[in-house]
């Protein structure tokens, strides 16, 4: 297996999660403890969790963290739902292209189960926020979930500077 073509991949997706986890902060210190945030940006920490290991067992440096510092707060939730959705979708289209060019069967399973999270998990819960807000109107606070956002998970989040 080529060494570079694993440490770019385990970096990239490490990146890819470290700055999810810095958005959803960001949420959560603007508007508070608000749903699905509060439970995603605990998601995104197994899943740094999950891949940490992996730089270990491969003797691969494991990248800092500079995504908090880099994010914007956001000026609705709603907006940051929806670009969660596309997020989301992104997200899984990366653990695809990653997984192309991973032979390694340990970290193919990682990219495997953090790619089905994105699918199974966090984008229906996006999906649920936007529908909510939908329902409830454009101008609703929308209770404590997604219904108040601006910015978006992956390439051009939106969010950071």
């Amino acid at each position: 297996m080529n060494a570079n073509v694993l440490q770019a991949n385990l970096t990239e997706a490490l990146n890819d999660e470290y700055q999810a986890r810095a958005l959803y902060r960001k949420v959560i210190q603007t508007f508070g403890p608000v749903r699905p945030f509060v439970n995603i940006i605990a998601a995104e920490q197994r899943h740094i969790e999950a891949l940490l290991p992996l730089f270990e067992r491969y003797g691969i440096p494991i990248p800092p963290d500079h995504w908090q510092e880099r994010m914007k707060p956001p000026t609705s939730l709603v907006e940051v739902c929806r670009l969660g959705v596309e997020a989301e979708l992104a997200n899984a289209a990366l653990y695809d292209r990653l997984l192309a060019s991973t032979p390694s069967p340990a970290v193919r399973a990682v990219f495997l189960q953090l790619q089905a999270a994105s699918r199974e998990r966090h984008l229906p819960a996006f999906q649920r926020g936007v529908a909510r807000e939908e329902r409830a109107g454009s101008g609703s606070a929308g209770g404590r979930h997604c219904g108040r956002g601006h910015g978006s998970r992956h390439g051009d989040r939106g969010l950071h500077g």
